[in-house]
């Protein structure tokens, strides 16, 4: 009999695709249904943030930077806000530090909680994502009542908080922390044992530990693959070394390691929480009393000429930041977060580069993906939880 011949098929996976997070494009070889080679493209949702924020002011920035990881907003204008505080000296105040890790953790748990459901969804889970968006939807009427904006809230500010805590925020997060952690019994109830997504996870997109250094995988996708690294620890920031909590950790580097390890991540949050608001007065400082950045109080614009001036000059012009260069990591929902500022001494940035998690996330996408079978490309891809936003900035 003659040898039968059989050629491999190349095929696209996305850019348009319900199942990339975002406009990724994977260029796929496939024999049958397994994957012999993988080439991410990215780059369909490049919005020039980085570049946008050299024609903005300092204060102005925020907006932007909270749109780039748009599934971690606090934690990027956090991130922000601490490189420029570094390069202007200032120190916030101890209630609105832990007012900053409070809401910086919170945000930890509403990504998660989106990664677990449309995770969920992808593989089969769909009751999953109805459950984790019951309870997301909690965070984001928290974020309204501080800000007014339930996904971009815009908080944060170079110099400590938009203005205070409303009336009523202590209550509605605590009523928050004591309802989530029977809510992740029945998330865990649901996908932890099953059968049929332990065999859609276990085994699968596997990274080693070696691997997962060389290509900066940092956060949950490390931890899933033995490395014990966390920025909170490593390099403590606001306080953080003040905080009893663990860092979870597993061996098997798959994709229901990282699902493990997202899952204790959202109990160890909600545990920094209520140690946070339990140093959060109802009233006090949310600013630093630094004239250079903080507009005076209301009271006084209306009456005092100096602080009408100062209140002028701090809106319309924005303020100065010394010349040097900063970065100020943090421990976002995706791993290591951070900008490297810049500045020439002016009210503008001179540069503004962000170290994207989720860049680098895509980057070991082939890695993880080639030798498997092209249903579990989707796995994969949701496990790693990218964020299209970080990756084209």
């Amino acid at each position: 009999m003659p040898a039968i011949r059989t050629e491999t098929m190349t095929v696209n996976m996305g850019p348009q695709h319900p199942s990339t997070h975002g406009v990724l494009r994977i260029v796929l070889e496939l024999d049958g249904e397994t994957v012999l080679s993988a080439a991410p493209t990215i780059g369909y949702l490049h919005t020039g943030i980085e570049k946008t924020t050299e024609q903005k002011k300092w204060q102005q920035v925020i907006p932007l930077v909270e749109r780039m990881d748009y599934l971690s907003a606090q934690s990027n204008s956090m991130a922000f806000c601490l490189s420029v505080e570094r390069l202007l000296g200032v120190e916030v105040p101890e209630r609105v530090r832990a007012i900053r890790v409070l809401l910086a953790e919170l945000q930890r748990i509403n990504s998660h909680l989106v990664w677990l459901g449309t995770h969920g969804m992808e593989v089969g889970a769909v009751s999953v994502m109805l459950y984790c968006f019951r309870e997301r939807e909690l965070l984001l009427n928290i974020n309204e009542m501080i800000a007014g904006f339930r996904m971009f809230p815009s908080y944060m500010r170079i110099g400590g908080l938009r203005e205070d805590l409303p009336r009523g925020f202590h209550d509605a997060v605590r009523a928050f922390l004591d309802r989530l952690p029977p809510k992740l019994d029945e998330y865990e109830d649901l996908l932890t044992e099953n059968e049929i997504y332990r065999e859609r996870t276990q085994g699968v997109g596997a990274i080693s530990r070696d691997d997962a250094i060389a290509y900066g995988l940092l956060g949950p996708i490390g931890r899933a693959s033995g490395v014990d690294y966390d920025v909170r620890k490593a390099f403590p920031y606001l306080g953080y070394e003040t905080y009893e909590f663990a860092v979870p950790t597993q061996a098997a580097g798959d994709v229901y390691a990282r699902y493990q390890v997202r899952v204790a991540e959202m109990r160890e949050s909600v545990k920094i929480c209520r140690q946070a608001l339990e140093r959060i007065s109802t009233t006090g400082a949310f600013a630093v009393d630094d004239p250079r950045v903080t507009p005076p109080p209301k009271d006084r614009v209306y009456t005092e000429m100096e602080a009408l001036i100062q209140h002028f000059l701090i809106y319309s012009q924005g303020f100065m930041v010394p010349a040097g260069e900063a970065y100020v990591p943090v421990e976002g929902p995706r791993g290591e977060h951070g900008f490297y500022v810049v500045s020439d001494g002016t009210n503008r940035p001179w540069r503004v580069k962000s170290r994207a998690p989720s860049l680098l996330a895509c980057q070991a996408l082939e890695r993880m993906i080639v030798g498997g079978l092209i249903a579990d490309v989707i796995a994969v891809i949701g496990s790693i939880d990218v964020v299209m936003g970080d990756v084209d900035r």
